[in-house]
């Protein structure tokens, strides 16, 4: 019994020391080398100072700014916190009263566009994080941005165009902009 009970607590501790020791730190050590900027969160920084990330979607609601995805986090929009989305089906109420308060929201910000609205602006994501939006969607705002900051449009979608991200391997997915990104260009054009 004292044997099976040594050798037990043996293995446990060497088990310990290497799967909760020595993995991870080689693990860590390894992604910090390899992918630094990734290890670091894939931070964004202004002035010297990291504002955000490029992995995690950021809230805009000034006229100036390229505005995100909806994010259906709580108890704020894009709270990483409480990543997941809604949960809403087609067709339950809720999801259609959500979407007609967002397309309201954009025809006000924007009265005269009468372009009809990228879905992913009308819509959360299933993370409710999400740091980019399409290309349509970037290029829906432009003009609302471009009057609010003195820019001409063309301006705009040229940057839209510069920061556009194609599709991953090629194939996957769908051609995006990061609004943080996008918008911190967009602030130091006016500096």
């Amino acid at each position: 019994m004292k044997t099976t009970l040594r050798a037990s607590l043996v293995l446990f501790l060497a088990l310990t020391l290497l799967t909760g020791v020595a993995y991870p730190l080689l693990v860590t050590g390894l992604g910090q080398a390899l992918f630094p900027a990734q290890a670091a969160g894939s931070l964004l920084f202004r002035d010297g100072r990291p504002i955000g990330s490029a992995l995690i979607g950021q809230h805009f609601a000034e006229p100036r700014y390229v505005w995100s995805r909806p994010s259906a986090t709580a108890p704020m929009p894009n709270n990483a916190q409480a990543s997941g989305g809604s949960n809403l089906g087609p067709s339950n109420p809720a999801l259609l009263q959500a979407v007609e308060g967002r397309v309201a929201a954009l025809r006000a910000a924007d009265p005269g566009n009468t372009s009809p609205i990228p879905v992913d602006l009308v819509t959360a994501s299933a993370s409710g994080l999400d740091p980019e939006i399409s290309l349509a969607g970037a290029r829906y705002q432009a003009a609302r941005v471009a009057r609010a900051r003195g820019l001409s449009e063309a301006d705009v979608l040229a940057l839209i165009d510069r920061h556009a991200q194609g599709r991953w391997l090629g194939f996957l997915g769908e051609p995006r902009v990061n609004v943080l990104a996008l918008n911190l260009t967009l602030d130091a054009q006016q500096r």
